[in-house]
């Protein structure tokens, strides 16, 4: 990087808000699969510990060097749904508890990927996974779960449809909070790192890192630098803006991947806002030209 490239760099983690929004290592645990829950759970908490034991300090590391901010340091797992194996007693949330004991010592902000994908139907695994969800969330701190109900090859699974809507209820009644680390999918991206909604896909392999940035608070300070610029010049400034962004992830990504010794996968812009201001995707909708965007605050941000 040049001068010019750092002074740049320099201003947006200052001025405009960027950050990179997670270090996310992605886990594979069809290896873990056992004859019965007591023991594949123990597997998940082994492997999880023995592949992610180094990411929180790497990151802190990396953020320390490069005075990059690091917000958030998580793990996506395979859908847990697949490991019931041949023990038909499907108790999914002792798997959630030892998820949720592997996050806690190893200092993971949120694990993913207590997750079913039944968009073409589902099985009895699938099924209890899902009726497991309110339980796993009430007794974890740091799982999220996800359910893909449908998509555009597959169509809608309208019979999960209808059990996601009462399981979304079951988990908002008693904790409103817990609803936050639920996410309800249509085309669910199986190397997608960001939760609530963050799995392991299972034609991913053993272990990667992957790397998400936010950028909402760059991309509306480029726009707004150009306020009577043609159509074209307005896609390529959001062209080459996403791009300088979206390298500090990629930046970031394969130093850790190099320290971690394992490979590197994807690096993921977001534009979803945060509580910081002029941190909004809304912001950058106005800057292009809409009168205003109304947006319905919730009473507190939410962790994912």
């Amino acid at each position: 990087m040049d001068s010019k490239q750092i002074s740049e760099t320099i201003a947006m983690i200052r001025e405009e808000n960027l950050d990179i929004r997670t270090i996310t290592m992605g886990i594979s645990l069809l290896d873990c699969i056992r004859g019965d829950f007591d023991t594949t759970a123990q597997a998940v908490y082994d492997k999880i510990v023995a592949k992610a034991q180094h990411l929180v300090p790497v990151a802190d590391q990396i953020e320390e060097e490069y005075g990059l901010p690091i917000v958030n340091k998580r793990v996506a797992v395979t859908p847990v749904a697949l490991l019931a194996g041949g023990d038909t007693s499907y108790d999914f949330v002792k798997i959630a508890q030892a998820m949720d004991r592997a996050a806690k010592d190893l200092d993971i902000d949120l694990i993913g990927g207590y997750s079913a994908l039944v968009q073409n139907g589902m099985t009895p695994a699938d099924e209890a996974l899902i009726d497991s969800i309110p339980a796993a969330l009430q007794q974890t701190e740091r799982v999220c779960s996800s359910v893909n109900i449908g998509s555009t090859k597959s169509g809608m699974n309208m019979d999960a449809v209808k059990l996601m809507g009462e399981i979304v209820q079951q988990v908002a009644t008693p904790k409103p909070q817990d609803a936050m680390k639920l996410v309800v999918f249509c085309n669910a991206v199986e190397d997608n790192p960001f939760m609530a909604g963050a799995f392991w896909g299972v034609s991913e392999g053993d272990v990667a890192i992957n790397t998400g940035v936010s950028g909402p608070g760059v991309v509306q300070r480029a726009i707004a630098a150009i306020p009577d610029a043609p159509f074209e010049q307005l896609c390529e400034t959001v062209k080459q803006t996403a791009f300088k962004v979206s390298r500090m992830g990629q930046f970031v990504g394969k130093v850790a991947a190099e320290r971690l010794h394992v490979p590197f996968n994807i690096v993921d812009l977001s534009l979803a806002p945060t509580p910081a201001q002029g941190d909004s995707v809304a912001e950058i909708l106005e800057t292009m030209g809409l009168s205003h965007v109304v947006v319905t605050a919730p009473r507190r941000p939410s962790p994912c």
